[in-house]
């Protein structure tokens, strides 16, 4: 994975997993693990749809027990000179006017030599179907919310800082242009939604040339576990994330960034960590 040299500021190291397979066409795959080496003046933080609430009541427990972590994820990557992009779709208007919202609605739109893409669907060129059915995403016990909004922000246990930036759009793209930012860390939700599909979302920033990961401890699927693959949330959550490390691009731990060696699980998830093989340190 290439990377930039830092000018000035620190650098962020990462152990990044992807997932490779054993042989063309075996359809087996395993896990291997890489140090990497990125400048945090050159690296973006995209937090994905962090909402107060949701239709369902699961996934919106799921982003607030996340939340706490993901601030100290963002208040060490801020400090470090990372910028910090803020995006909970649907939202704009409660942050009209601030400095945040007006720093990423000044960045000049850029001409790619891919176009840009307002949302992108599956790639059959590139990947298999996902892992996980998403036609009622959603894992509520008892009778199903009213698939409506329900949230109106960001989730308040993370802070949005002088100096970050908010924005639904391409607007993300546009602004790390105009800061030169070549390393991107994606955190939020959904993994198999909008973490994918969104103008600013893996698909998009893989097919622009950024070097991307994934944050995977700081991330969740919108994932019912009485549709297929009938597993549990999490292992639906991991299929999914298996599925972007195959096809897409690596995965790192908030335990990279924090450097306390905690890599943060959900209460009721009580599985075994997952661990995987090394490969040879390939610091740039």
């Amino acid at each position: 994975m290439a990377s930039g040299v830092a000018r000035g500021g620190e650098d962020l190291t990462f152990e990044f997993r992807r997932q490779s397979e054993t042989a063309p066409g075996s359809g087996r795959y395993q896990s291997l693990v890489q140090s990497g080496t990125w400048a945090a003046s050159r690296t973006a933080l995209i937090v994905y749809d962090m909402w107060d609430d949701h239709y369902c009541r699961n996934a919106a427990r799921r982003v607030a027990e996340m939340a706490p972590r993901m601030n100290e994820v963002l208040r060490a990557a801020r400090a470090r000179g990372a910028l910090i992009i803020h995006c909970p779709s649907g939202c704009m208007d409660r942050y009209e006017g601030t400095p945040q919202r007006e720093l990423a609605k000044q960045a000049p739109p850029v001409e790619t030599a891919v176009p840009l893409e307002s949302w992108c669907h599956l790639d059959e060129g590139r990947e298999p179907p996902l892992p996980v059915k998403i036609e009622q995403p959603c894992d509520d016990t008892g009778e199903l919310r009213e698939q409506v909004r329900f949230y109106s922000r960001q989730i308040e246990a993370l802070e949005i800082a002088e100096g970050d930036a908010v924005t639904d759009s391409a607007e993300a793209f546009y602004l790390m242009r105009q800061r030169g930012i070549e390393n991107v860390i994606l955190l939020g939700v959904h993994t198999n939604m909008c973490v994918l599909d969104r103008p600013f979302g893996i698909r998009q920033l893989v097919r622009q040339g950024l070097n991307v990961t994934l944050m995977r401890d700081m991330t969740d699927s919108m994932y019912n576990p009485a549709e297929e693959p009938f597993v549990s949330h999490f292992e639906g959550n991991d299929l999914v994330i298996a599925h972007i490390e195959r096809h897409w691009c690596p995965t790192a731990t908030s335990a990279d960034l924090l450097g306390d060696g905690v890599v943060f699980r959900f209460r009721q998830d009580t599985r075994p960590p997952h661990r995987g093989a090394r490969i040879e340190e390939a610091t740039k």
